[in-house]
């Protein structure tokens, strides 16, 4: 894939605003749960960067490769928690908003994991990933995992 623009460039005080913004609102999610999302939600919306960062990100983190495998089944997969279930029913949620209003029951069990505030923070969270899932799939980006961290201290 070639890249069709560099947002980086283009509007680079703007895209420093966005990275601070959305590391702020992932930063506020416990750093498990956050790159479990920020996966689920890239592979809904075909972000191979993304996944390719994150899968990384994790795996350094600790995460089990079984895990990071089962996740597109994660309904069926009995490695989950209660409250990593509530918060991937959540994030595909809000990622297929467009496919109908089946968020309720959702809802209901992100209710019965998270506080009010940690409802906030993971639905921005969630809100951070969708938005670079559309910039790297938008302008055909890829970024290696060492480089995005090192952009990110930057910022």
């Amino acid at each position: 894939m070639m890249a069709k623009l560099n947002p980086f460039a283009a509007a680079p005080a703007l895209m420093k605003t966005w990275m601070s913004s959305s590391r702020a609102f992932v930063d506020s999610v416990e750093p498990g749960l956050a790159e479990l999302v920020e996966i689920r939600v890239s592979q809904i919306n075909g972000c191979a960067n993304c996944l390719n960062m994150h899968m990384a990100w994790a795996r350094e983190r600790g995460e089990s490769q079984q895990r990071l495998d089962l996740l597109p089944a994660w309904r069926e997969a009995p490695c989950y928690t209660a409250r990593e279930r509530a918060a991937l029913g959540w994030a595909e949620a809000l990622t297929r908003l467009s496919e109908g209003h089946q968020h309720e029951a959702a809802h209901e069990a992100l209710r019965a994991q998270f506080s009010e505030e940690e409802q906030v923070k993971l639905t921005l969270a969630i809100n951070a990933i969708n938005g670079w899932n559309r910039l790297a799939v938008g302008f055909g980006l890829w970024v290696e995992p060492e480089e995005a961290r090192a952009a990110q201290k930057a910022a």
